[in-house]
């Protein structure tokens, strides 16, 4: 798996979830295969089937997480400077099509909310925006097309 980039923050969320999933989810669930494999006939108990099969995703995802949480890589949020647009810094920018602005905030993908305004650093938006400075444009490509953006605020 490749290096992930977050903030202490995003990778305290991580953490919070694998404990959830191996302290709260993994007893229930093997609490459930253990009740399912009480009532008899293993070929047929279609309950036991269900709590085997959610074992596997459950299983998974706890691989997963602790995968990604062992490549994490800790973003120093003192470093970040607003000279330029940059991971976790918020920009105000003016759509020059239609004069709408909007705030966006470039952050990790395991932090991305767009109904916050929280994109992430790998969406064409936020590439597009990457290293520009206030007043600069970037033409960013988007599934409906290309949008010019103004950059008009960098903030933190």
């Amino acid at each position: 798996m490749a290096t992930t980039y977050m903030t202490a923050d995003g990778l305290q969320k991580l953490k919070d979830e694998l404990q959830f999933l191996e302290g709260t989810e993994r007893p229930r669930v093997i609490a459930a295969i253990a009740e399912a494999r009480d009532k008899g006939d293993l070929s047929e108990n279609a309950e036991y089937d269900a709590a085997k099969e959610e074992q596997g995703h459950l299983e998974s995802k706890i691989a997963a997480l602790k995968s990604k949480i062992m490549d994490a890589r800790i973003i120093d949020e003192s470093s970040v400077n607003t000279n330029e647009v940059q991971i976790l810094t918020k920009v105000r920018v003016r759509n020059c099509k239609n004069n709408q602005e909007k705030w966006y905030q470039l952050v990790t993908e395991g932090e991305a909310d767009i109904t916050t305004g929280k994109i992430a650093v790998t969406t064409p938006i936020a590439k597009g925006l990457m290293g520009k400075k206030v007043g600069e444009k970037a033409q960013v490509q988007v599934p409906a097309g290309i949008i010019e953006f103004e950059v008009l605020e960098i903030t933190l």
